[in-house]
């Protein structure tokens, strides 16, 4: 290359302003120099010497990367060098520089690296390997940073793996060989077997545990493309292995302690594959084995009837929902069914059959009805076929007959106790209730979802327990019985006046009359409409009274008239009563039989109440008392001349007897309320005692209630009103066979029996041997006629 250099002096700057420029442009031919600086060299060798220098370039950059150094030419230009070698057609001879010297480094370098620290232990092979891995991924990223070019065209179009993915399979090929051709001592099994060595580590506790190593050596394996082939099948033999040893080891506890511990289990497995982001299909096949080791092979024990028994009589809800999610967890939670409702079965027939608490039988049967329904609600997500299971066995044992056997009543004492339980809400409202039986915060909760009253407010609460109560009714058979003895209390509650609500008597009653049909309910509704007629009626007869009489009368008569249809029978008592009561009675006889003509009146005292003022040494009180206790009472304003009134002496000033005045003045002597006082003192009131007036009596409230004999039912009334049922119930039987003979004429005898049982069951169920003897009966009154083994109708 030549240089042109032209010699001379440049002129000195000139002032225009002085002189004329002397600047002389054209004044002569100036001398120029050439000079050759070196020889000239061809542009092939020039290049040549580039691509050879690019080359070396890149080979002592993967040497000061591979050994974490930086390299000495500027990445830059490295990148740069790398594209031009591409472009020139040299990017296979690139890659397989590249390739070679990956593979080698890491043979040659990483392995007898990662073998030296790797120790002797698989949680030091782990974490050598872990080590080795983390730098190697540094590394790859300034390759492929470097190489960038390369792996965008040349491995793209070529269809090879790129930078990253060649760095992989590389490394994997390094630490992690076929187990084939390893016999079990690569650093990447031992790396797994370290994996799974932490992972028991966390399951039993151990403080050995690195959570971080853990989770970042499971990523490594996942990108490393091991995970499915060689760690995935290790951690689940290892895992089976665990839930076996697991499943022994809690084989002999209880059922509850079993579910706690599986329900651990479980969930710290569910919570261990979540941290370390386990793979789904991992999680999936885990479980799986869990649920087939700890559920399906322990499923005799997870469904044993007794345990299951104990669980439900401790009303254990959470153990029971642990169980119910453990069975449903393998598909399997249907077969709880039969011990569940063998359970309901058992407990209820013990209840029924358990004659020294028979007065708690309807109380104990709605608390077992509420455990199990909060059983089905909090436990069993309401899962229909439990709570079906439920009433299918509550239908079983209420109507088995022999368990029905035990009390000897011949017809239904549990429709006779369901009776007597709603008579007691009706009466006494929530009060008498355990909190057991009342609503909590869900109920309440679901009934405003549902639009209904908060079962805060008390009328909805008690709405809500006629509602369970009538869920027994719906059971029984036998609802003659519950109708005999729930017409018997309503009409207690009526002439007492001790309904707690009269909304909530006519509550009831529109309940009964969509549960069984107007015809069920209609002597009830006429007991309702007499009630309501008696006040007209009275009222008629106070305005009379103001008329005819100048002064107010001395005693305040108030009647019911009763339609002897409708109401209960009730025995006709002689009573003596005091002049002015009877001077009143007679004045009402004149007037209702002056209103309506052909009328009979029959005075009921025993079910007469009053009030009565009596006056203490210790102050005044207001005594509430049956008709009966007032005539007795009334007795003590005239002193006895002995000082006391005799067992005899009483009996025949009053004209009560029997067990009628031994009531009565066992109510006055010996209950809470001693107004008189017996002698000799005890509970039993003999023929032979003798009674004076307590001048000691107090009692810190004014009004006080003695009456509360009317309201108890005695062992003879009890008896009279099953006779009744069980005499209504032939009777009701003779006219099922006479209709079912008048439109059939002729049946066979085990026809005809199937056809009575299938008419009379809703009003009580019938035995076989009962229907015979009422067919027979018929036949006697000439109603049938019996030919071999089938019956005739006569008209």
């Amino acid at each position: 290359m030549a240089t042109l250099r032209a010699r001379g002096k440049m002129p000195d700057i000139i002032d225009l302003t002085e002189k004329p420029s002397a600047f002389q442009p054209y004044s002569g031919a100036k001398k120029l120099v050439i000079k050759n600086l070196r020889a000239p060299i061809s542009r092939e060798a020039q290049v040549e010497e580039y691509y050879a220098r690019t080359e070396k370039d890149l080979e002592e950059a993967l040497e000061a990367i591979f050994d974490d150094r930086r390299p000495a030419v500027p990445l830059e230009r490295l990148y740069r060098g790398v594209e031009d070698v591409c472009r020139r057609g040299g990017a296979a001879k690139v890659y397989r520089l590249l390739k070679e010297r990956i593979d080698r480094h890491l043979q040659l370098v990483v392995l007898p690296r990662i073998r030296r620290t790797g120790g002797q232990s698989n949680i030091e092979m782990l974490r050598s390997v872990r080590g080795e891995w983390n730098v190697w991924n540094a590394q790859t990223i300034t390759l492929r940073s470097t190489f960038s070019y390369l792996d965008r065209t040349f491995l793209l179009r070529e269809s090879l793996p790129s930078i990253n993915d060649m760095a992989i399979s590389h490394f994997r090929r390094m630490a992690f060989p076929q187990s084939s051709q390893t016999n079990g001592s690569s650093p990447g099994e031992k790396a797994i077997a370290g994996v799974c060595e932490m992972i028991e580590y966390d399951r039993r506790g151990d403080e050995r545990l690195d959570s971080n190593l853990l989770k970042e050596s499971i990523r490594m394996i996942y990108v490393l493309g091991v995970y499915v082939k060689q760690f995935e099948p290790v951690f689940l033999k290892q895992s089976v292995s665990y839930f076996e040893e697991f499943g022994e080891s809690w084989s002999a506890s209880s059922l509850k302690g079993y579910i706690a511990a599986c329900e651990n289990l479980l969930n710290r497995e569910d919570h261990r594959c979540m941290a370390y982001n386990f793979d789904s299909a991992t999680v999936k096949q885990l479980m799986d084995s869990a649920h087939k080791i700890l559920i399906d092979q322990y499923s005799e024990k997870l469904l044993h009837g007794d345990s299951l028994s104990n669980l439900l009589s401790d009303r254990d809800v959470k153990s029971m929902r642990g169980l119910y999610d453990l069975l449903r967890l393998s598909d399997i939670q249907k077969k709880m069914k039969n011990p569940w409702t063998e359970y309901i079965r058992q407990t209820g027939s013990a209840i029924i059959s358990d004659k020294e608490r028979g007065d708690e039988m309807v109380l104990r049967l709605l608390e077992l009805r509420r455990s199990l329904d909060l059983m089905i609600r909090d436990a069993f997500k309401k899962d229909e076929d439990f709570l079906w299971g439920m009433r299918e066995a509550f239908g079983k044992f209420m109507n088995d007959r022999k368990i029905a056997s035990c009390w000897d009543t011949n017809t239904s004492k549990i429709g006779e106790m369901t009776a007597k339980y709603i008579d007691m809400l009706l009466r006494g409202g929530l009060k008498a209730l355990p909190k057991e039986l009342l609503s909590d915060a869900k109920d309440r909760a679901a009934a405003e979802r549902e639009g209904h009253a908060s079962t805060a407010d008390e009328d909805a609460e008690l709405d809500r327990q006629l509602d369970q109560a009538l869920e027994l009714f719906r059971f029984i058979e036998g609802k003659d019985a519950f109708e005999a003895f729930y017409k018997k209390d309503l009409a207690r509650r009526l002439l007492m006046g001790r309904s707690a609500s009269q909304d909530a008597e006519r509550n009831m009653l529109t309940k009964l009359r969509s549960e069984c049909g107007s015809n069920f309910t209609h002597n009830l509704e006429q007991m309702f409409k007499d009630q309501e007629l008696a006040k007209d009626e009275m009222e008629s007869y106070r305005q009379s009274s103001i008329t005819t009489q100048k002064q107010k009368a001395p005693i305040d008569l108030s009647v019911m008239i009763l339609s002897a249809s409708a109401w209960p029978t009730y025995p006709d008592t002689r009573l003596n009563l005091p002049d002015e009561v009877a001077t009143q009675i007679e004045t009402f006889d004149k007037h209702y039989k002056s209103k309506h003509t052909g009328r009979v009146l029959t005075w009921k005292h025993s079910l007469a109440h009053c009030s009565i003022k009596a006056s203490f040494p210790k102050g005044t009180k207001e005594l509430l008392v049956s008709a009966f206790q007032a005539v007795v009472l009334m007795m003590f304003n005239k002193e006895p001349t002995a000082g006391f009134f005799t067992y005899e002496q009483i009996s025949a000033a009053t004209g009560l007897q029997g067990g009628d005045l031994d009531r009565t003045l066992q109510s006055l002597a010996c209950g809470k309320a001693r107004v008189i006082t017996k002698h000799p003192k005890g509970r039993e009131v003999k023929p032979t005692d003798t009674f004076t007036f307590n001048q000691a009596f107090s009692d810190p409230k004014y009004r006080v209630k003695i009456n509360q004999i009317q309201l108890k039912e005695t062992k003879e009334e009890n008896k009279a009103t099953h006779e009744r049922i069980a005499q209504d119930r032939r009777f009701e039987t003779q006219a099922a066979i006479v209709r079912i003979m008048k439109s059939r004429k002729s049946m066979g005898h085990a026809e005809l029996v199937a056809e009575v049982i299938n008419l009379t069951k809703k009003r009580g169920s019938v035995e076989p041997a009962s229907i015979k003897k009422e067919i027979e009966s018929l036949i006697e009154k000439d109603y049938l006629e019996r030919e071999d083994n089938s019956y005739t109708y006569l008209a």
